[in-house]
């Protein structure tokens, strides 16, 4: 309690100007933790709209994520639809057919975004939430350690310029005091400058993060135009075949000659019921 009203006087007087700050960190060190904060927030924002971008629940196992997709469901409604509508019709072909692709791009997606989450969405999350939080902690720390060793070296001044014996008889104790806090701000300082140079080096490491998700998206995207143009020429070869079949008119010609009609009996039935009920003259 005593040790943090201490660091409560001696940060109000610094703030006004009444007492010197100490500060420990070189310029280069200084800038490191400037970028830290920013870097903590552009990784934090970026994997919350990476996370917006997927289409799988994160995090779940792959056999609920491949259930959980719209291309999944699509696929499965295809294919049930191709089923009722049966091979008879060119629909229903190419209804299986097309929902056997949107499967195998449902697959991709569901790959994809597993090695999204794992590559990328992970690392960033470790650095927005763990890595840089627990430096900037150490930072706090470090303030705190500074303030005491401000604090003990303005009491033993205070002591040592003092007239009053009782003051001056505390100097030596004050003294320790003031020694023991420098070195516990010089072990935080040396602890928190390694890490923040090796948080520097790794600056190559971060960004890489970024060229990985590309890569990703651009192989997946790859994969996929595979699997739609495996899929293309089946359907394109079902669709010519169904267009070459004899087409009405040529049906109704060989219903003609095999039932030795000039026109067919259905027609033929209509026009009499029209002459009989549709076209008979007024009287």
């Amino acid at each position: 309690m005593k040790k943090q009203f201490n660091r409560m006087r001696q940060l109000a007087n610094q703030t006004v100007g009444r007492a010197e700050k100490t500060e420990v960190l070189s310029d280069d060190l200084l800038h490191i933790e400037r970028r830290l904060e920013l870097v903590r927030l552009v990784s934090h924002n970026t994997h919350k709209r990476l996370v917006s971008c997927l289409q799988g629940q994160p995090g779940t196992d792959t056999e609920k994520r491949h259930k959980k997709l719209p291309l999944t469901t699509l696929s499965q409604a295809m294919q049930e639809g191709g089923s009722q509508l049966g091979d008879d019709g060119l629909i229903g072909r190419m209804m299986d057919v097309c929902g056997e692709a949107e499967s195998r791009l449902a697959t991709e997606l569901m790959q994809h975004e597993v090695q999204i989450e794992k590559d990328i969405l992970d690392p960033l999350n470790q650095l927005a939430e763990v890595e840089i939080p627990n430096i900037l902690k150490q930072r706090k720390q470090l303030a705190k350690l500074v303030l005491d060793y401000d604090s003990g070296k303005t009491r033993w001044y205070q002591a040592t310029k003092s007239n009053n014996q009782a003051m001056a008889a505390k100097a030596d104790s004050l003294k320790d005091e003031m020694d023991e806090a420098l070195n516990k701000v010089e072990i935080c300082k040396d602890q928190l400058s390694a890490d923040l140079y090796n948080f520097a080096s790794k600056e190559g490491d971060y960004a890489r993060y970024y060229v990985m998700l590309l890569e990703a998206q651009a192989d997946y995207h790859r994969r996929s135009l595979a699997a739609l143009e495996a899929a293309i020429p089946t359907i394109q070869i079902q669709q010519d075949s169904w267009m070459e079949k004899p087409a009405f008119g040529t049906l109704l010609e060989e219903h003609l000659k095999r039932s030795s009609r000039e026109i067919a009996l259905p027609l033929e039935a209509c026009v009499m019921m029209l002459l009989e009920t549709g076209m008979k003259e007024e009287v």
